[in-house]
């Protein structure tokens, strides 16, 4: 019988789980199998996993993220064969400022992290109900919280400060920086592919339908575009990124949005969406670019701010060694890419069309001053590790 480590990846909407054989040594990147429930909370849920393409699942309109996580449950049993689960490792977006490593969870850790819901409302409270879940229906098998904001711990106080009021900074609003699992598996597969190339002066850039920036060096956070919310930095799929606050005091006094409302059109009605009218996918916009305006606007918009905000990085570095892209955006889109390379040449950054079309893993060229790469992130094998790490398994 072999061990494994489940690791759930919970959002508000879809719930994405892997399974890695934890029997294996090293621990492999590539799990023995996976699958995602999407569209929980719409009219046509989904579900998907290794050997099967999605398609229609009944989920109990009344407790429909209950229901999701009663699917995948009975999917996993079904597949065990010989395996049992060991350990089940979970993304939570939000360790406020207290956790910086992965915990393992109880019920006191879990009524702590309860307490961040205000931070990361529309994120947080999806995988605590998951754990909570679980230590109802299986007390005894060991949990693991994996946080985004862990590996921004390194930022120095004057990246994570806010200029508010003193006060705000001892109540604990500041920025905290998200995609944390994302940027730590770039700094364990960045070290892999480039060796000491890497452990200098390097931009992630983390695009997908929510996006960010990192800025590291020696493989560690200094800063990052993500600040107190998901909605801060970089354009998004539906999200503004940053915004100047006077805009959302118009929108409540003048145009009188509720708080609700505004949250709403923040999170939902902006970014891509909202700008083009049309799709939060730049798959979709690119193809639809000709003759339409907006469309056009929009993806001028979303390049400048993702060059305007690695020019920024590069200043706080005091120069760039490597620019690396990662998520879905990042490691498919090449035409994306190529607009946000073109208007950085003045850095000294040279695309190799070819390299770019393969989304190959370099793709600059050689006379290129500063490398570009591409690296798919692996948010759940870095969760699995620390999981298995943490929980002490024979031969960890």
């Amino acid at each position: 019988m072999s061990d494994l480590i489940l690791v759930l990846n919970c959002g508000s909407s879809s719930i994405k789980f892997a399974l890695f054989d934890a029997s294996t040594r090293p621990l492999p990147r590539q799990p023995l199998w996976n699958g995602k429930v999407d569209g929980i909370t719409g009219p046509a849920p989904t579900f998907g996993e290794t050997g099967s393409a999605p398609g229609p699942v009944a989920l109990d309109a009344a407790q429909p993220y209950h229901a999701a996580l009663e699917h995948i449950r009975a999917r996993v049993l079904a597949r065990l064969g010989s395996h049992r689960i060991a350990a089940v490792a979970h993304r939570v977006v939000h360790g406020g400022a207290k956790y910086f490593d992965p915990v393992r969870v109880d019920a006191a850790v879990l009524a702590d992290l309860q307490t961040y819901i205000p931070l990361a409302p529309l994120h947080q409270p999806f995988a605590l109900e998951a754990i909570e879940a679980l230590l109802s229906t299986a007390p005894g098998l060991p949990q693991v919280a994996c946080f985004d904001t862990a590996f921004h711990h390194t930022l120095p106080d004057v990246e994570k400060m806010l200029p508010l009021p003193y006060d705000a900074w001892e109540r604990g609003l500041r920025r905290y920086g998200f995609h944390g699992l994302s940027y730590e598996y770039m700094s364990v597969a960045l070290a892999e592919r480039h060796g000491d190339a890497a452990r200098g002066r390097t931009i992630v850039a983390h695009l997908g339908s929510g996006a960010s920036l990192c800025a590291l060096q020696g493989l560690r956070s200094v800063a990052t575009t993500m600040g107190f919310s998901a909605l801060d930095g970089l354009m998004m799929g539906t999200r503004c990124g940053a915004l100047d606050p006077g805009a959302v005091l118009y929108l409540m006094e003048i145009e009188k949005l509720t708080l609700e409302q505004v949250g709403h059109v923040l999170y939902h009605e902006s970014g891509l969406l909202g700008l083009s009218g049309v799709s939060s996918d730049p798959r979709v916009l690119l193809q639809q670019e000709a003759g339409n305006e907006r469309v056009q606007a929009a993806l001028a918009l979303y390049v400048r701010r993702i060059v305007r905000e690695i020019g920024a990085m590069a200043a706080v570095l005091g120069g760039l060694d490597m620019l690396v892209f990662t998520a879905g955006i990042g490691e498919h889109n090449a035409a994306i890419r190529a607009r946000i390379c073109r208007d950085l040449a003045f850095l000294g950054v040279a695309l190799d069309g070819d390299a770019n079309a393969r989304n190959a893993p370099l793709i600059s060229t050689a006379a290129s001053r500063v490398p570009v790469a591409v690296e798919p992130t692996n948010e759940e094998w870095i969760a699995a590790w620390r999981a298995l790490a943490l929980v002490g398994m024979p031969g960890h």
